[in-house]
């Protein structure tokens, strides 16, 4: 039978409870606020700026944001560049880590050299953007794409997922008479389904969020996804230098913090939508993938 806790270990569970629970109101009041600004009038932000609760529901900036061309165009970039970004990425690590996790492999310990030398040094951003420019990639999506289409941690950590799998499964499948491209697809892939459902949801949410390489590559406004167009809102809502003609015909600017909330709860919505459904993958592949002892 199991002991009453002693006062000193209630009260210290008591006050692990309490701190948690003011990190967890640091962190969830923000998203509060801007979600209740975006439903409230410009009239009562202007009297209360910190809202939690409007007094006054109002629909104007999601009704304007839906009917606004240049934000539904961005928003159809953000997604075009997260679902191809996050594809490409997946693919390129997947076919690099499977190799690499095979003893066999000739230079294999050179190749990992070679990437290990990628998380200490870096080309630049002024090199990167010349190489960019010379293969002509400038103001298309595959500019923000392709550069940084394998992270060095994450094939490290799918890499060593892929060594923990048995090599009893290999050595039958290659009785069998399959390959290698065979054995991935029908064996290894399946059996890694919660490492690459992690590692795409920490590839989506980099695009989804990615601003200065946007910034820096697409050059075309209809191009834009949407954290650059915020960040235009912004600008132009505070009276900023930005070009009112880039944001398209369409765009005429509502009060500055009800526009901006709607904005960044619209965006930020479908990764929100999403990211249930990959808990439980995303929780699991972390623990398989870690480096053991």
């Amino acid at each position: 039978m199991v002991q009453d806790r002693t006062f000193g270990s209630r009260l210290f569970v008591a006050m692990n409870y309490t701190i948690i629970s003011l990190f967890a109101l640091v962190t969830i009041i923000p998203f509060i606020h801007v979600t209740a600004a975006s439903f409230t009038t410009a009239e009562e932000l202007r009297q209360h700026s910190f809202v939690l609760f409007p007094t006054v529901f109002s629909l104007d900036a999601y009704t304007y944001i839906l009917t606004t061309d240049t934000i539904t165009r961005s928003m159809g970039a953000t997604v075009f560049i997260t679902l191809a970004g996050t594809l490409v990425n997946i693919a390129m690590t997947t076919l690099m880590a499977y190799p690499l996790a095979r003893r066999t492999l000739i230079g294999r310990n050179r190749i990992m050299l070679m990437v290990l030398f990628t998380m200490l040094f870096q080309g630049g951003m002024i090199p990167t953007f010349l190489m960019v420019k010379q293969l002509g990639l400038l103001n298309s999506y595959w500019a923000v794409i392709l550069p940084g289409a394998i992270s060095a941690f994450n094939l490290i950590v799918m890499k060593n997922f892929f060594q923990q799998l048995p090599d009893g499964l290999e050595e039958s499948a290659k009785m069998d008479g399959a390959n290698d491209l065979i054995i991935l697809l029908r064996i290894v892939i399946p059996l890694s389904m919660p490492a690459i459902a992690t590692f795409s949801l920490f590839y989506a949410v980099g695009h989804w969020n990615s601003f200065l390489t946007p910034v820096l590559y697409l050059n075309n406004p209809e191009k834009w996804p949407i954290q650059v167009l915020l960040r235009q809102i912004v600008i132009l809502s505070q009276g900023g230098f930005g070009d009112a003609a880039e944001m398209g015909t369409d765009f005429v600017p509502l009060p500055e913090q009800t526009l901006k909330s709607a904005v960044i709860v619209f965006s930020n919505l479908p990764i929100l939508l999403v990211y249930p459904f990959l808990q439980k993958h995303f929780a699991k592949g972390v623990l398989l993938g870690s480096v053991k002892g």
